[in-house]
């Protein structure tokens, strides 16, 4: 078999594994602090008797996008969204600590302030606990200020801080999970030049028109490879009539 037919194969299943990449983008462009994944291609010879003549291309997962996105007003006091660098801590279902940029918090029955995603929310302590109140603010610095019930405006105290962190973007992984943590597992220390801004959330990084565009490029080398497996079928046929005629 010419290897031209197995490069072509091998292209194909390797772009339709980029264009996965790419829907799982877009099936996230409305989740709120999500960081894109990327990916990129390399050119991985193949090795054998004869002339390095043949060249597959190999998709594979280069990391995700640290790009911020847009910091939409909701005016809900649990919303919070990061300016500039940093992470909101949260335990992750394994009991590890991981990290988001989903801001969009809300407080469970029994007091626990958790993600969207159900996730507590960590704070210098461990996982944060809200008392019962009439008023919660979360300040710029990550303060949980709340008014509990029946005391007043001047019974408002602080009782959390969120652990905000900044590690840097070499030292953090995406994980299949959506969440962000070290490469080591080490949690990261808490950095107070880290700043949030109330009553707001980050939109997804995805760029929605650049992700359909790379889409439809990803869509026509897909037909290239395949023609290129046709060309090499149409060769082999002619290939073997000129043999059986001699």
């Amino acid at each position: 078999m010419d290897r031209s037919l197995y490069v072509g194969m091998t292209g194909a299943s390797q772009i339709l594994q980029a264009q996965a990449v790419l829907a799982q983008n877009l099936a996230n462009v409305s989740t709120n602090g999500f960081r894109a994944d990327l990916h990129a291609f390399s050119a991985v010879p193949i090795d054998g008797p004869g002339f390095p003549t043949r060249v597959n291309a190999v998709a594979g997962l280069a990391g995700f996008s640290t790009a911020s996105g847009m910091i939409m007003h909701s005016g809900a006091p649990l919303d919070v969204a990061i300016r500039g660098k940093g992470w909101f801590a949260v335990q992750a279902q394994d009991g590890t600590e991981a990290y988001t940029r989903a801001g969009d918090l809300h407080i469970t029955a029994d007091g626990t302030l958790v993600t969207a995603a159900g996730l507590p929310v960590m704070g210098d302590g461990g996982p944060i606990n809200v008392p019962p109140s009439d008023n919660v603010v979360i300040g710029a610095d990550g303060t949980i200020t709340v008014v509990p019930q029946g005391v007043g405006a001047k019974g408002a105290g602080a009782v959390a801080r969120l652990k905000l962190v900044n590690p840097p973007e070499a030292q953090l992984v995406k994980g299949a999970d959506g969440l962000v943590r070290t490469k080591d597992g080490i949690p990261a220390p808490a950095d107070a030049l880290v700043q949030v801004e109330g009553g707001a959330l980050e939109t997804s990084n995805v760029n929605a028109p650049r992700a359909l565009v790379e889409m439809i490029s990803l869509s026509r080398l897909f037909d290239m490879q395949t023609k290129l497996m046709s060309t090499a079928e149409q060769n082999a046929a002619s290939a073997q009539k000129l043999l059986s005629a001699a």
